[in-house]
């Protein structure tokens, strides 16, 4: 055989060092297309890893840059780590399958909240980008609508986001906060959970599970918010694009991070301005950058 580009050869042999088990290949690697091999074997470097990417590519069905996104946000590392109830609140193997389904943290790099964002800027971004929302959030999950009415007692409710997931077969509501968990969050969220299973959950349907979306939380306090807790209950991070532009920068004073800086400060104006919000003073519109030196990264990567 003969006619191989020095490429082609490259990737042969890189193919054949990172999976030497006949058994794999035929199973797993045979069924990915080219560019995906090239793609995992360019960019994943473990093998135990390069493994697990390989799989899901193919259980998932995902294309080639919806494989490279979920490499570069490290995928790996987040899917099935919400924190979660579902061991006590969901008999197995559903409640494995359940927290599979979630992740910690959530990755809305299209979305340019600020410091000064509430609830209904997050809901409002995410729904304005529900595609990129939905492939965050997985395989499986099916929109059913936003601030979803309950009525209680003669009370009106209202849920923010409200999904049902095809392969859990069960409602999964999401309440949606900008700041850092409290633990009435819980609570709350039982109650939306018996309300909903009350008056949504059909014959078939597997008992709903709740989303707690914050911007941060501490681990100790949400265990205990949960521990008692009857009704099946997650607890997620996100991290959204200003978040991100932080965690690129190390670096304390460079013309690039003026740059970086200032662009993300005339883009958050830009956006307040567009929703009618007053003018911020230009030192309230400014982030604090780390003060520790290094170089510019991405941490995700």
């Amino acid at each position: 055989m003969k006619g191989f580009s020095p490429r082609n050869l490259k990737y042969m042999r890189a193919f054949a060092e990172a999976w030497p088990e006949p058994e794999f290949v035929q199973q797993v690697a045979a069924q990915l297309p080219r560019f995906h091999s090239c793609t995992l074997l360019d960019r994943v470097k473990g093998k135990s890893v390069r493994e697990w990417y390989a799989r899901q590519t193919i259980e998932h069905g995902w294309s080639r840059n919806v494989l490279l996104a979920q490499i570069e946000t490290r995928l790996h590392e987040r899917a099935g780590k919400a924190l979660t109830n579902f061991k006590g609140t969901l008999a197995p193997p559903h409640s494995d399958l359940a927290q599979q389904a979630l992740k910690d943290p959530y990755v809305f790099d299209f979305l340019t909240l600020g410091p000064y964002a509430q609830e209904r800027d997050l809901e409002r971004g995410l729904l304005e980008h529900v595609r990129d929302f939905l492939l965050e959030l997985g395989v499986g999950f099916a929109f059913v609508g936003s601030q979803v009415h309950l009525e209680v007692g003669g009370e009106d409710f209202y849920v923010d986001l409200l999904f049902f997931h095809l392969r859990l077969r069960c409602f999964v509501v999401i309440e949606l906060n900008t700041g850092e968990f409290k633990p009435e969050y819980a609570g709350k969220m039982n109650f939306y959970l018996s309300a909903a299973d009350a008056q949504l959950r059909r014959d078939g349907d597997q008992p709903s599970i709740g989303l707690v979306l914050c911007k941060e939380k501490n681990k100790v306090v949400v265990e205990y918010a949960l521990r008692d807790t009857r009704k099946p209950i997650g607890v997620s991070a996100f991290l959204e694009n200003a978040d991100l532009l932080l965690q690129v920068v190390e670096l304390p004073r460079h013309p690039s991070v003026d740059r970086v800086r200032d662009h993300r400060d005339d883009e958050l104006e830009r956006r307040r301005q567009h929703r009618g919000e007053p003018r911020l003073p230009v030192l309230g519109r400014l982030f604090k950058l780390p003060s520790s030196p290094g170089i510019m990264r991405n941490s995700l990567r």
